[in-house]
Parts: structure tokens; C-alpha cells; sequence
């Protein structure tokens, strides 16, 4: 296996990655091979108990995870075993979905099927806590390249409503202009002298409320599904 043979792991993955996505089969082999206990452990972290090779939740997982290599784009905030756990834990989440209609289906008698609602509920509700949880971490862990901590974040954020919803919108705004996404994340700045043509903010309040702004866009064009709506509504 090449992983040994490099010391730098997280470079060398990302070289995988890159080998993989242009069609390198012993590449995504590599990686599949070397992810497997990972593999495992998301699967069995999903569905609350031990998930071994022979499980078909296993082979959902495994299928997922290729699929999150595909996806990949070296380079991203997220590292690759976060994005993979993302794309794990829904394909699993869709497959005891289809298990529980299945079942539902096939039993025809009312007390089952309420039965199976219930449990299907409590399972969503606290996978959701769980998806929540796990969002929040890796909100905070996008947030490291840009200098940024939540306790920061407490302290920048703007005082008053009206403020507060005018960086919203600046957010979005970014959020919604892939060129301005992509200088960001290259160098780590905000194109301020662009945005102000945009948006009817002076220059200075921008200047203000760069980081708090950041952070916003951040959470606007990252994978954090169960947060979004803090900024998605403006007010919620």
C-alpha cells in the first residue's frame, strides 16, 4: 500500500484523491482499502450498533465513500473523512428510510405501522441532534483557516438588528458570487473594493464587520445544513 511509503499523510491522501478522481483505480483502491476501518466505524456510529464487512449497511458505506471520493474537491475546508461521514451517514439514513416504507408496505396492520412511525421519529430527532452536533464541529473547524473562533464570533457580532441583518445580506450576497467565494477561500480575504459596488455599505462598516462577514459566508457555502438557518432567514 502506498501510505507507508509517505510520511506527510494528509498531502499524500489528497494526491490519492486527485489520482482517483482521473480515473487511477489503484488509487481509489488505496484509499478504499486504507478508509475501511473508517468505513466502519461511521457506519456503526449511524446505525447504533456494530457494523461489520457482511452487513449490507457496510456496503452502503463503502459505496459512499467512493462516492465522497468522486465528489472530493482537493483543496476544500472540510477534510475528506469529514465530507465522507456526511455522505455515509445519508446514504445510510436513505437506505433505513426505504427499509422502514418497506416494512410498512408489507405489514398492512395499523399498530405495526404506528409502531414504525415512532421509531422512525425518534431515530430522525436524534440523528438530527446528532447531524447538529457534528455541523457545529465542523463549522468551528472551517472557521480555523480564517483566524476565526466561535468565542470571536460572540464578541464581533454586530449589537444591533439592522446591522446584524445588513451583513446577512452582504453574506449572501458573496455567498451568491462565485468569484468573490473563490478569492476568498484562495486568499483568505474579502474583495472588498468589488463587494462595495454592490451593496450599500460604505467601506468602512464593511472594514468593521469583515470577520463576522467571513463567517457568514463560511456558513452560507459550507455543507452545515442544520445551522444554516441561523443566517438563512435573518432573523431565526
Amino acid at each position: 500500500m502506498r501510505f507507508a511509503l509517505f510520511p506527510n499523510h494528509e498531502k499524500h491522501e489528497l494526491h490519492l484523491v486527485q489520482q482517483a478522481k482521473a480515473g487511477d483505480e489503484q488509487a481509489l483502491h488505496d484509499l478504499l482499502v486504507a478508509h475501511t476501518p473508517f468505513i466502519k466505524k461511521t457506519a456503526s456510529f449511524v446505525c447504533k450498533r456494530t457494523i461489520d464487512e457482511q452487513d449490507e449497511e457496510f456496503s452502503i458505506a463503502f459505496l459512499a465513500f467512493h462516492e465522497a471520493v468522486e465528489k472530493y474537491e482537493p483543496g476544500a475546508s472540510a477534510k475528506l473523512t469529514t465530507f465522507a461521514h456526511l455522505i455515509i451517514k445519508r446514504r445510510i439514513i436513505d437506505f433505513i428510510r426505504k427499509e422502514v416504507r418497506v416494512a410498512q408496505a408489507v405489514s398492512g396492520e395499523a399498530a405495526d405501522i404506528e409502531l414504525t412511525h415512532k421509531a422512525m421519529d425518534a431515530y430522525s430527532e436524534h440523528q438530527l441532534k446528532t447531524q447538529r452536533q457534528e455541523d457545529i464541529a465542523s463549522y468551528q473547524l472551517a472557521l480555523f483557516p480564517y483566524n476565526l473562533t466561535f468565542e470571536e464570533l460572540t464578541r464581533i457580532a454586530p449589537k444591533h438588528e439592522d446591522s446584524r441583518r445588513t451583513m446577512i445580506a452582504v453574506a449572501r450576497i458573496i455567498a451568491d458570487t462565485p468569484e468573490f467565494v473563490e478569492h476568498l477561500e484562495a486568499k483568505r480575504t474579502l474583495p472588498l473594493k468589488e463587494i462595495e459596488q454592490l451593496v450599500d455599505v460604505s467601506r468602512k462598516t464593511l472594514e468593521r464587520h469583515r470577520k463576522y462577514i467571513i463567517a457568514l459566508v463560511v456558513l452560507l457555502t459550507g455543507d452545515f445544513t442544520t445551522i444554516q438557518h441561523i443566517v438563512k432567514g435573518g432573523t431565526e
